[in-house]
């Protein structure tokens, strides 16, 4: 029987299950940067790993600050590697166009997401666990989605990173009565599985072609409307 809900944030609610390198590479396809997809993920690899590092987004920053400071990273990386030569107008331009298109199909998403977050907060105490980079309380707040949880458990608070299964001991409940949300097969269902929670895959778009056993996760999704 299921008596709460953990949700990932990152790949889960923002992006409907599809990886985030997959979907600012199709921003890339649709605002037409001559870059290939090669190049791209070299310079999402660095961005991500910069970020991780360095102390780039503040607790304050929004969605929007943070996705300008990654896009930011990436396309320094591109023109500094020769990959993307253009002068500081043109940089500015696909900064802005790529920032607004990506950030408006998160707009799409996130709203969706609120629409049934809204109808299971009406049955359920809900947690959001999430390797994020210490601001997603405002992120939340941005996407009006903060008092939809019980609680918000984030990696750069507690010290603790997904996959470690210790980050989901967050509701008071049984194990096997909580249901874990997540679109990474390794940060979220196998570790879930692994303490004995319920484990719903949200598949999307995936970064690599790595096949996974769909029958090891109770569940498989493509839409957050499923789980109603």
């Amino acid at each position: 029987m299921t008596k709460g809900y953990i949700f990932d944030y990152g790949g889960t609610l923002d992006t409907a299950g599809h990886h985030w390198g997959k979907v600012l590479w199709h921003a890339y396809e649709r605002q037409q940067l001559p870059v290939t997809e090669a190049q791209f993920r070299k310079a999402y690899v660095h961005g991500e790993r910069t970020l991780g590092s360095a102390a780039l987004i503040e607790p304050n920053f929004t969605f929007r600050q943070t996705l300008s400071v990654k896009l930011q990273l990436e396309l320094d990386f591109l023109r500094e590697k020769g990959d993307w030569p253009v002068d500081e107008t043109t940089f500015q331009q696909a900064h802005a166009q790529l920032l607004n298109d990506v950030y408006a199909g998160v707009l799409r998403t996130t709203a969706h997401s609120r629409d049934v977050l809204t109808q299971l907060h009406a049955h359920y105490p809900m947690v959001l666990v999430s390797n994020f980079y210490g601001n997603v309380n405002t992120v939340l707040r941005e996407f009006q989605l903060d008092h939809l949880f019980n609680d918000v458990v984030e990696s750069a608070m507690v010290g603790i990173r997904k996959p470690d299964p210790r980050i989901y001991n967050c509701l008071n409940l049984s194990p096997s009565e909580v249901v874990v949300v997540g679109d990474s097969f390794y940060k979220d269902i196998e570790p879930a599985k692994k303490i004995g929670c319920q484990a719903v895959w949200f598949k999307g778009e995936s970064w690599t072609d790595e096949k996974y056993d769909e029958t090891f996760p109770d569940r498989v999704i493509t839409d957050l409307a499923q789980l109603l």
